[in-house]
């Protein structure tokens, strides 16, 4: 059977007349818990968090200039803009003039070949008129002389011509 002294002890770690061992070997582990710490890993921590300091600074520098850079260009750009609307502007009202004085010329050719064509109109006309007269006497005389021949009354050519003619030039006055 087993000795009950034994069975008593239960977990070494709970054993009182192991404590001074047990608390030894505690400060040896952690003193050489805090000399491996504080020589290798907390430098190499140390160091990496630095490095993330200066990288974050520097994007943080980097971010500022390409923001000023970008409201640069940004300004560069609304100025070309307006300098272009104004160049446009200027474009189409230099075009608007050129193509205002080639019309006003062209209007004015326009007009004096409609004043030459009205004028020559008119002469034609008159020309006509006039040819138009001398037919009506013509044809005046001729059927004065057919219908004095029905009746059989005599008159000469001469009769004829000087009755049209002043019947015609009293018709054409009043």
């Amino acid at each position: 059977m087993a000795d009950p002294a034994q069975d008593a002890v239960g977990m070494p770690q709970l054993d009182f007349t192991t404590f001074p061992n047990q608390i030894f070997w505690l400060i040896v582990a952690m003193i050489a818990l805090y000399l491996i710490l504080s020589r290798v890993a907390l430098p190499q921590i140390s160091a990496v968090l630095a490095d993330r300091r200066g990288a974050i600074t520097n994007d943080i520098a980097a971010a500022e200039e390409a923001k000023q850079k970008a409201a640069a260009a940004e300004e560069a750009y609304h100025k070309a803009l307006a300098n272009a609307r104004a160049e446009a502007g200027r474009i189409v009202d230099q075009a608007r003039a050129e193509i205002q004085q080639e019309l006003d010329v062209q209007m004015a050719k326009a007009e004096a070949e409609i004043a030459a064509r009205s004028a020559e109109s008119e002469k034609r006309i008159r020309e006509i008129r006039e040819s138009a007269m001398d037919m009506v006497a013509e044809v005046a005389k001729d059927t004065t002389r057919e219908v004095l021949g029905v009746f059989d009354v005599k008159a000469d050519a001469r009769t004829v011509n000087a009755a049209v003619t002043a019947r015609l030039k009293q018709g054409g006055t009043a």
